[in-house]
């Protein structure tokens, strides 16, 4: 069997779904806060701190972390240091 046999052809099928694409999505708004006062504070009580101000995701990372780097509203990162936040930005 060829790889051609296995798409169907015209005719074949429920044929194409005909109607309106989804809405984009409206990200989560971010809280009006700002990540430099998580810095010195023990990780233990910066992440439900930022949970508490509205931060839908908090993210603790080693120092020199690989990471993605898409944006994602909402999101606060921690870079965690001895048990630190060492530094904190957006997305």
């Amino acid at each position: 069997m060829t790889d051609s046999a296995l798409i169907p052809g015209p005719g074949a099928g429920a044929g194409p779904s005909v109607g309106r694409m989804a809405p984009i999505p409206t990200p989560p708004a971010e809280p009006h806060d700002n990540p430099d006062t998580y810095v010195g504070l023990e990780q233990g009580r910066a992440e439900p701190l930022a949970r508490e101000k509205g931060w839908s995701t908090v993210r603790s990372l080693p120092p020199g972390a690989i990471i993605t780097m898409e944006y994602r509203s909402g999101r606060l990162n921690f870079e965690v240091r001895d048990g630190r936040v060492a530094r904190s930005w957006k997305g």
